[in-house]
C-alpha cells in the first residue's frame, strides 16, 4: 500500500520540479476513480478496487491520509490535499464551468459511473436539508443484488466468473470498454464451436482471454471501412474469415455495443427523471457532462446513447457536453471551490464568532444582572442604577374574587387598543373581552404630547360609542409599556420614551394626569383611572389569574423586559416592610453603564448608533425583536463587502435601515422552510440570492437569535435565583408568564431561552406559561385587584 502512495508522491515531486513549483504552497485535488465512502470533501475510504486494480492494504482505509503521509516524507514540497474527487464528479464540474445547467456527470470508458446533484433533504446519510450535494452513484455495482439477472446472458456470466471480482460490478461488466471486447470474444468462440463461423475452426488466439479489445470492436463497427478492418483483425487472430463471417462478426460487435448504450441510456434516464421530479417541473432543461474512451472513440456509441435517452425521457431537453480533461481540470475546479469555501468559511466564522457565548460568559452576564438588580433596589444607588427596578404599587395577584366591568387601554407600540373587560367571580369565574385596535400614525408618535393624548382620547370616545357605554363612569387600567417612575398605582411619571416614540413634553410628566387632562379637554365622558400598568406586569397578572405560582412576567417581543414580585423589605425606595410588591425591572437598560461591553459586537454598536436613542437600552438592543433584524442586516452588509454574499453587490434595499423585520428571521429560521422559500423571502426584500447565500443568511439569523435567547435566559436566571434566595428554599418552583411575538413566533427562541435558564439556575424548576393578552386582560385584572384591595382598606 505504502508503495502506491509513495510512487504517486514521487511523480508529483517530479512534476513540481519540472514546472518549477517546489517553493510554492499549493492546494491539491486528488482524482481517485474508485468507489469511496466520503464523510467530507478531503477524506475517502476505499470500498473496493475495480477495473483490474488490486493493491493490498488499501481497502477500508482513508486514501487521503495515506497520500498525505507519503507527501510529508518530502520536506521540500508544501502541498495540502483539499479535495478527493471521483472522475465522474470531475467531469460534471468541468462541464459545469462551461455550462451552468450541467448537473449530471457520466463516464463511459474503462469503467462506467454517474454522479448528479441531489437535494440535501433526500440524503439521509448527511446532516442538514439545505441546498444540494453531488452524489456519486457508483452505478457499476447495479445488479450485484440480482436485479439484472433476467438481462444477463450466459456470456455475461462466463465473463464475470473469469474476472478479478466475480459477482461484483455486474452492470459495469455489461457496459464498459474493459469488458465489451471480451464479451465479443466469448460470443465468437461459442459460434465457432457450433460451426457457425470460420468453418468451425478455433484458433489459439480466439481461446485467449483479452485478445479482442475495445479498440478492435470500435474499428470493426466503423462506417465504410468497418468490413475491411474486421477482415484484418480476424486474420491477425489466425482466423480465416469469409465475407459472411466478417458481416456476422460485425453484427455481433454492434449488438454488444448497442446493448451497452441502451443500458447506459436507461440508467441515465432514471437519474434525469429523478432530477425533474425533485424540481417539480413538467419539462426540464439540463446538461450531462460526459467523458470516457468508449463514448469518445466508438463511432456510433454517442449517437445511439443520445437517441435512446431522448426517447426514454421526452420531457427533458438534454444537452450532452463532452468534457475536456474532466479528471484533471474538474478536480482542480472542485479543489478551487473547496479552497474558496474554506477561506469563506473562515471569514464567516470570524464574523459570527462574537455571537457564540460560552457557558462562562453567560454565567458572567447572569451575575452582572444580579448586581444591577440589587443596585436598583437600594436607596443610595437607585438614582445612578441603569436597571431602574421601578416599584409598580401592584401588591397582590388575583385571588378569584374579582368581578365587574372594566376598561383597559393598551399603548405599547405602533397600535393602540381599547378594551371592555367583564370579570365574573365564583363558580362561573370567567373573563370576557371586547376590543378595538387603532393605529398610531408616525407623525403622532413623534409629534407633541398633547396631540398624542388627544388622539388616544379620540380612540376611547370611538370605542365607548361603538360599545354604547358612553355614560358609565367605569374603572380604567392603562397599560403604558414605557419606563415609568410610580409614586402610587395611579401615578406614573415617564422616565424616557423607547421603541421609536418621541412625543415632546412627556418625559418627566405624569401620564395619568396627561390622560385626565385630555379627557377634560374633550369634555364628553369621564373615567375612573385606577391603575397605570406596564405590559410586563399585565402579563404576570394574566398568568397569575390561572396559576397562583406565577410571580414573574417576561416580555420578549418588540421590546424586552421583566417584572417580578419582590419582598417589600428589599425595596428600600418604598416605605413598609410587609408583603410584596411587583417590581418593573426595566432591564432593557442593563449594560448602559458599559458592564457588558465585552460581549457587544461591532454590529451591536452600529445598530445602537443608528437608533433613536444611542447609548440607551443596550441589552434590549441585543435581545428584542425590534433590533434583531437590524443586527442581521449589518452583518449581511459586512459579509457582502467581504465578497461572501450576493456576489459582493450591496443592493439598494440592503442599505435601507429596518428592511429586515424580525418576522423574516422567524420565517427564515423555520425548520420546515426549504432553501427555495428562504430565497423567495430574500427576493421579496430585493435581495437576489443563490442557494449558498441563503444558507449563509440562515446561519446569520440563527446566530443572532440564539444569542438573544441566551442573553435573555441569563437575565431571567438572575431573577429566579433571587426569588429562590428571597424564599430561603433549596429548590424553587415558580411560573413565568410570557408574552411577545419573538417568544411566540420564533421557531427556536423559546426553547433556547428555557434551556439557558435551566443550565444557569439548576436549583429552580421554572414553568413557562404563555400569557393570553397580558396588556389588555392583565390591565383589567390589576384594576380589579386594586379596587378589591382599596375596598378592603376602606372597611
Amino acid at each position: 500500500m505504502a508503495q502506491l502512495f509513495d510512487y504517486i508522491a514521487d511523480c508529483l515531486l517530479d512534476f513540481m520540479e519540472t514546472k518549477n513549483l517546489k517553493h510554492k504552497k499549493l492546494p491539491l485535488g486528488f482524482t481517485f476513480s474508485f468507489p469511496c465512502k466520503q464523510t467530507k470533501l478531503e477524506e475517502g475510504v476505499l470500498l473496493a478496487w475495480t477495473k483490474h486494480f488490486k493493491v493490498r492494504g488499501v481497502q477500508d482505509t482513508d486514501v487521503v491520509s495515506s497520500l498525505r503521509k507519503a507527501l510529508q516524507k518530502h520536506k521540500d514540497i508544501d502541498v495540502d490535499v483539499f479535495a478527493l474527487v471521483n472522475d465522474t464528479v470531475g467531469t460534471m464540474m468541468t462541464c459545469g464551468y462551461d455550462d451552468q445547467h450541467c448537473e449530471v456527470g457520466l463516464i463511459i470508458g474503462t469503467g462506467t459511473n454517474a454522479c448528479y446533484m441531489e437535494e440535501m433533504r433526500h440524503i439521509d446519510l448527511v446532516e442538514g436539508d439545505e441546498g444540494r450535494m453531488c452524489i456519486n452513484t457508483e452505478w457499476g455495482a447495479f445488479g450485484d443484488d440480482g436485479a439484472l439477472d433476467d438481462l444477463r446472458t450466459e456470456f455475461d456470466r462466463e465473463l464475470d466468473l473469469g474476472s478479478l471480482n466475480p459477482g461484483k460490478q455486474l452492470f459495469e461488466k455489461m457496459i464498459s470498454s474493459l469488458y465489451l471486447g471480451e464479451l465479443v470474444r466469448l460470443i465468437l468462440l461459442k459460434m465457432t464451436k457450433e460451426g457457425l463461423l470460420f468453418n468451425g475452426k478455433v484458433s489459439t488466439a480466439l481461446l485467449t482471454k483479452g485478445k479482442i479489445e475495445m479498440k478492435h470492436v470500435s474499428a470493426m463497427e466503423k462506417y465504410k471501412e468497418g468490413l475491411n478492418n474486421t477482415k484484418e483483425i480476424l486474420t491477425e487472430l489466425n482466423l480465416f474469415p469469409s465475407e459472411e463471417d466478417c458481416i456476422a462478426v460485425q453484427h455481433v460487435c454492434t449488438i454488444v455495443s448497442f446493448r451497452s448504450a441502451n443500458l447506459c441510456a436507461a440508467a441515465l434516464a432514471a437519474i434525469l427523471t429523478r432530477l425533474r421530479e425533485n424540481k417539480k417541473l413538467l419539462r426540464m432543461r439540463t446538461t450531462v457532462g460526459i467523458d470516457g474512451g468508449l463514448y469518445r472513440t466508438h463511432p456510433q456509441y454517442a449517437k445511439r446513447l443520445h437517441k435512446v435517452v431522448r426517447r426514454l425521457v421526452p420531457n427533458c431537453d438534454v444537452r450532452f457536453l463532452l468534457s475536456v480533461s474532466g479528471s484533471g481540470k474538474g478536480a482542480a475546479l472542485v479543489t478551487a471551490v473547496a479552497y474558496r469555501l474554506a477561506a469563506q468559511r473562515k471569514q464567516i466564522d470570524a464574523a459570527l464568532a462574537p455571537f457564540l457565548l460560552s457557558l462562562e460568559t453567560l454565567k458572567e452576564v447572569k451575575n452582572k444582572m444580579r448586581t444591577e438588580l440589587e443596585y436598583g433596589l437600594r436607596r443610595e444607588t437607585q438614582a445612578s442604577a441603569t436597571v431602574k427596578m421601578l416599584p409598580t404599587y401592584v401588591c397582590g395577584t388575583p385571588d378569584g374574587t374579582e368581578k365587574g366591568k372594566f376598561l383597559a387601554l393598551d399603548l405599547g407600540g405602533t397600535n393602540f387598543r381599547v378594551l371592555l373587560v367583564k370579570i365574573r367571580s365564583g363558580r362561573r369565574r370567567s373573563v370576557q373581552m371586547y376590543n378595538k385596535i387603532f393605529a398610531i400614525p408616525l407623525e403622532i408618535m413623534q409629534g407633541t404630547g398633547e396631540e398624542l393624548f388627544d388622539h388616544i382620547v379620540q380612540c376611547i370616545a370611538d370605542f365607548l360609542e361603538y360599545m354604547g357605554i358612553k355614560g358609565a363612569r367605569l374603572p380604567l387600567g392603562f397599560t403604558f409599556s414605557f419606563p415609568c417612575r410610580q409614586a402610587s398605582i395611579d401615578k406614573g411619571t415617564l422616565v424616557g420614551w423607547t421603541k421609536g416614540f418621541k412625543a415632546t413634553d412627556c418625559e418627566g410628566e405624569d401620564v395619568v394626569d396627561m390622560l385626565r387632562e385630555a379627557i377634560r379637554r374633550r369634555n364628553e365622558f369621564d373615567l375612573d383611572i385606577v391603575a397605570v400598568v406596564n405590559d410586563t406586569v399585565g402579563t404576570m397578572m394574566t398568568c397569575g389569574y390561572e396559576d397562583p405560582n406565577c410571580e414573574i412576567g417576561l416580555i420578549a417581543g418588540t421590546g424586552s423586559n421583566v417584572c417580578y414580585m419582590e419582598d417589600m423589605k428589599n425595596i428600600e425606595i418604598v416605605e413598609g416592610n410587609e408583603g410584596k410588591m411587583c417590581i418593573n425591572t426595566e432591564w432593557g437598560a442593563f449594560g448602559d453603564n458599559g458592564c457588558i461591553d465585552n460581549i457587544r459586537t461591532k454590529y451591536d454598536k452600529e445598530v445602537d448608533e443608528g437608533s433613536l436613542n444611542p447609548g440607551k437600552q443596550r441589552y434590549e438592543k441585543m435581545t428584542s425583536g425590534m433590533y434583531l433584524g437590524e443586527i442581521v442586516r449589518q452583518i449581511l452588509i459586512d459579509l457582502t463587502k467581504q465578497g461572501l454574499l450576493f456576489r459582493g453587490q450591496i443592493s439598494e434595499s440592503l442599505r435601507k435601515r429596518g428592511i429586515f423585520e424580525t418576522k423574516f428571521l422567524s420565517q427564515i429560521e423555520s425548520d420546515r422552510l426549504a432553501l427555495l422559500q428562504v430565497r423567495r423571502i430574500l427576493q421579496q426584500l430585493g435581495l437576489d440570492s443563490t442557494c449558498e447565500d441563503s444558507i449563509i443568511v440562515k446561519e446569520v439569523c440563527g446566530a443572532v437569535s440564539k444569542r438573544a435567547a441566551q442573553l435573555c435566559g441569563a437575565g431571567l436566571a438572575a431573577i429566579v435565583e433571587k426569588k429562590r434566595e428571597n424564599r430561603g428554599v433549596e429548590r424553587l418552583q415558580i411560573t413565568v408568564g410570557v408574552d411577545g411575538t419573538l417568544y411566540k413566533l420564533h421557531p427556536h427562541f423559546s426553547r433556547v431561552l428555557q434551556e439557558t435558564v435551566k443550565e444557569l439556575a439548576p436549583q429552580c424548576d421554572v414553568t413557562f406559561m404563555l400569557s393570553e393578552d397580558g396588556s389588555g386582560k392583565g390591565a383589567a385584572l390589576i384594576t380589579a385587584v386594586a379596587k378589591r384591595l382599596h375596598n378592603v382598606g376602606q372597611k
